[in-house]
């Protein structure tokens, strides 16, 4: 029974993660199939060049609010540290790889920071800053993105390891490195663009 109810915090944080928001924003907003522009992703970059600040900034609440619940939906219903974990990871595939366009999404992004905000708020608005900061310097989303990735596992392994109130977070640490892993891979086609520099860089 623990399994199954495991294997349904996965699933439910999976369809969660799977719910095309950017596009159903650019629809909604402009009456196009987002997937059409740009790197043709759902995320919130390519919806900003889609259809504007406006409904990029929609689309990223939209997409974080997507992990945050998967999580806490998980910690309801079966309470462990594995279950959110699944239920997080599982979001952030959903949101790269949406059942209903297809298999495709985004980069996950929004999603995880969501998944790490259910973890510790503190951490995700440090990281979202730092996401801020890094497209503000090196206007590659994409670089940005991977930043923030990186960063997930390590914040929480300092914590865990280095700050005795915060050694819970340690379980955290294995979901960074797991959603690190699936971002990097959702941002390979970025990857070999930035290598060719020919990766297209944010206008503001």
């Amino acid at each position: 029974m623990v399994i199954l109810f495991h294997v349904l915090a996965a699933v439910m944080g999976y369809l969660l993660g799977a719910v095309p928001v950017g596009y159903l924003v650019v629809w909604l907003f402009k009456r196009e199939d987002v997937r059409r522009h740009g790197s043709g992703r759902t995320g919130g970059t390519n919806v900003y060049r889609a259809a504007g600040i406006g409904a990029a900034i929609l689309t990223g609440v939209g997409d974080v609010l997507k992990g945050t619940l998967a999580v806490l939906l998980a910690r309801w219903l079966v309470g462990t540290a594995a279950a959110e974990i699944l239920a997080g990871l599982a979001a952030v595939i959903g949101h790269n790889w949406s059942v209903f366009l297809g298999w495709r999404g985004g980069a996950g992004t929004g999603t995880n920071l969501g998944v790490v905000a259910a973890f510790s708020l503190p951490v995700a608005l440090a990281l979202a800053v730092i996401l801020l900061l890094a497209i503000r310097i090196v206007r590659y989303a994409s670089v940005a993105s991977i930043i923030v990735a990186v960063l997930v596992p390590v914040i929480f392994l300092i914590l865990a390891f280095v700050y005795p109130p915060f050694s819970h977070y340690g379980p955290y640490a294995l979901y960074g490195l797991l959603s690190a892993a699936v971002v990097i891979f959702a941002l390979r086609p970025n990857i070999a663009r930035l290598r060719e520099g020919t990766e297209r860089r944010l206008n503001y």
